[in-house]
């Protein structure tokens, strides 16, 4: 996973880091946003329409071993199942391909629980995050978020957006916050971004409900599912047509494009205890796909979603 040269980004990047720690607080070993979660394992399988639309490997393959984490929102490594803030829930898939060289290959997909984002640019997601830690309890209104997200309305409909709680991970539906271009076999571009949908169907807990739950009770009730058997979830993607707007996150396409399904993630075990942790220092997803058949869209946020992932998880292995 290199990481860019270009100067702008990088200075963004850092300065994103250290303001989701001016919010969250500094803690070591931890991502700056969505400190808390948990890795498991499993396999893909594709559709025959998945290679149709892309000559990825993991397309072609038969089955490919994935690793998944699913997290929680802010900074926080303890936020509690049970608070608001711990909504948007993230997905991170890790296709583990083949050695080429003998160098691993692998390729991700990173999407979260709602299909809004705040802003479109890095530097416009910054003065929001310095806007919130410019608002601390007890600061007079119109505080600067307050000012921030009346005067950005992508901002406001991301606040606005219902973001529920989930009864479990595996009633959880995930989406892709950036444009990705598939390319097949014969050089055609089709421009896309990922669904992930469960199979066991959306089921979310209400607000009363909500304040009975244990503060673990996603990350209790997960691997509890799996030793009882595969967690399934599909694959699809939302295709672009001409004219829609890939460079944007905060745009969405009308719901009438086409969904295709791209295969089945089924996931089947809890990563082991005493590798749970290390692993999670280690592992450094990328939003960024770099394989042949999946190549970045124009839209400013994945070369620095990419620094930022890359520059916090170095930190976060140093720690």
């Amino acid at each position: 996973m290199p990481l860019t040269f270009d100067e702008r980004v990088l200075k963004t990047s850092e300065s994103l880091i250290n303001g989701f720690q001016a919010v969250f607080g500094k803690h070591p070993g931890f991502r700056p946003a969505h400190a808390r979660g948990i890795l498991l394992t499993g396999v893909f399988t594709p559709t025959t329409e998945a290679a149709s639309l892309s000559s990825a490997p993991h397309f072609k393959n038969a089955s490919t071993p994935i690793t998944v984490r699913f997290s929680s929102s802010t900074g926080l490594p303890q936020i509690p199942d049970t608070e608001p803030n711990a909504n948007p829930r993230g997905l991170a898939i890790r296709f583990n391909l083949p050695e080429h060289n003998g160098r691993r290959v692998h390729t991700d997909i990173i999407v979260h629980s709602t299909p809004f984002f705040p802003t479109r640019t890095g530097e416009e997601f910054l003065e929001f995050l310095q806007a919130i830690s410019a608002s601390p309890p007890g600061t007079p209104s119109p505080t600067p978020v307050e000012r921030f997200v009346g005067s950005h309305p992508s901002t406001l409909a991301f606040v606005q957006a219902p973001k529920p709680a989930p009864v479990s991970f595996a009633t959880e539906a995930f989406y892709s916050v950036t444009a990705l271009k598939f390319i097949n076999a014969e050089g055609k571009t089709t421009y896309f971004r990922y669904r992930v949908l469960p199979d066991a169907g959306e089921e979310n807990v209400d607000e009363a409900t909500l304040k009975d739950r244990d503060p673990s009770y996603l990350y209790d009730e997960l691997p509890k599912r799996v030793a009882e058997g595969p967690v399934g979830f599909t694959l699809y993607a939302q295709l672009a047509e001409e004219g829609d707007i890939t460079d944007n996150a905060t745009i969405h396409w009308p719901n009438t494009r086409p969904l295709i399904k791209l295969g089945i993630l089924k996931v089947e075990k809890v990563v082991e205890h005493t590798e749970q942790e290390q692993e999670q220092k280690n592992i450094i997803f990328d939003p960024i796909p770099r394989v042949q058949g999946i190549e970045p869209s124009d839209d400013p946020l994945l070369e620095l979603r990419a620094a930022v992932y890359l520059i916090s998880g170095r930190q976060r292995r140093a720690a």
